[in-house]
């Protein structure tokens, strides 16, 4: 099968989306797929190369507009390209529009990571596109029934909406050989962006003078929380170790005792870092903010879900869960074995791979793939 992935970035750029199409995509080469990512270069110029079985077409760039690189050449590029599946990571206007206007008769399956949240202007005027887009897809792919349930642009859709969670590597993400001690330090992995809630796990740590945070991951909010941790007092127990390789991330997983994903929006709409913590055996606190880290996260089970924006809960939850190590090492080990069971990538791979079968066979079955 020729797959065609359409997004803004690819590998060395790092993010969520980014990890999960490049996880995809190379997973599909290694199963014999003709697989290549059409995505946008860091500066003017175009090119073509390989990574892993994957065939990167990337398009020069003039600039980059409401997080959106400016590229004529990408529906240009996306145009000459064959394929018998398009499959587009939203959100990502430029290649909605491109893959909408310019490639009919290809079936179109988008895979629609999370709702535009603090672009409400540009949702106003690109909403009514954005709907006609939807609907002109043969399937759309959902990464849990809450957020399918909860967004305003899915629910219409429910019919061809399919749900495929994510999935990660747990032979490279596993437990360590021998647990270290228990010894309060707690980890967030993650681009430093406004929604992950970081602030409010650091106000957090101020009445826990015997806790630790590492923090793996860059990006816009980093200068802004680095200032804080010395203003709140607390900048010699916070560690930033900015992007880290994968070798290190599964070292830095090892070295934890809880992590904690604090977000404070609906833009974080999975949280797959909560599967690689689970996946070395690290019980999970997160939030509630209606999307999948809830459904991700079993309460009671696999680690603690609390509200968003509470400084004070989020305090009192870590000081719960540090009270007993015990009971934190058998969610732990609850959470490594819900990923064995439900978000392998093998599992992700064989979903999408229904979901293409479906579009190409042209069935119309109502059926949820599990």
């Amino acid at each position: 099968m020729k797959i065609l992935h359409i997004y803004k970035d690819y590998f060395p750029v790092l993010g969520g989306i980014e990890n999960h199409v490049r996880v995809l995509a190379e997973a599909q080469a290694s199963q014999g797929h003709k697989v290549t990512a059409c995505v946008c270069s860091p500066g003017p110029e175009s090119s073509e190369s390989w990574l892993n079985g994957v065939r990167l077409v990337r398009a020069g760039r003039l600039g980059t507009a409401a997080s959106m690189p400016l590229s004529w050449k990408q529906p240009l590029l996306l145009r000459k390209e064959a394929a018998d599946i398009l499959h587009l990571h939203s959100p990502y206007p430029l290649g909605e529009v491109s893959a909408w206007l310019g490639r009919h008769g290809i079936p179109l399956v988008i895979t629609h990571h999370a709702d535009v949240i603090r672009q409400k202007n540009l949702m106003r005027l690109y909403g009514p596109v954005y709907r006609r887009i939807l609907a002109h897809a043969r399937r759309l792919i959902v990464t849990s029934e809450a957020y399918l349930r909860s967004s305003r642009w899915l629910s219409p859709h429910a019919a061809k909406s399919r749900t495929v969670p994510l999935g990660v590597d747990s032979q490279f993400f596993h437990p360590a050989e021998k647990q270290a001690p228990f010894s309060g330090r707690i980890l967030f992995v993650g681009r430093l962006r406004y929604y992950k809630g970081l602030d409010n796990l650091l106000h957090a740590l101020v009445p826990l003078p015997d806790v630790r945070l590492t923090i793996a991951g860059d990006g816009p909010m980093r200068g802004k929380w680095e200032s804080l941790t010395r203003q709140l007092g607390i900048s010699g127990r916070v560690s930033f170790l900015g992007e880290i390789d994968d070798a290190t991330l599964a070292h830095v997983y090892h070295q934890a005792d809880l992590f904690v994903l604090p977000a404070n929006s609906r833009a974080e709409a999975f949280g797959t870092v909560l599967l690689e913590a689970m996946a070395c055996g690290l019980p999970c606190l997160t939030t509630e903010v209606g999307t999948g880290s809830s459904w991700v996260v079993q309460d009671g089970v696999t680690g603690c879900v609390v509200p968003p924006d509470q400084p004070a809960v989020l305090c009192a939850a870590i000081q719960n869960l540090f009270s007993d190590p015990e009971k934190l090492r058998r969610m732990g080990r609850a959470g490594r074995a819900r990923v064995e069971q439900e978000f392998t990538v093998q599992r992700m791979i064989d979903r999408v791979m229904r979901v293409y079968e479906e579009c190409a066979e042209k069935k119309e079955s109502l059926t949820v793939v599990s």
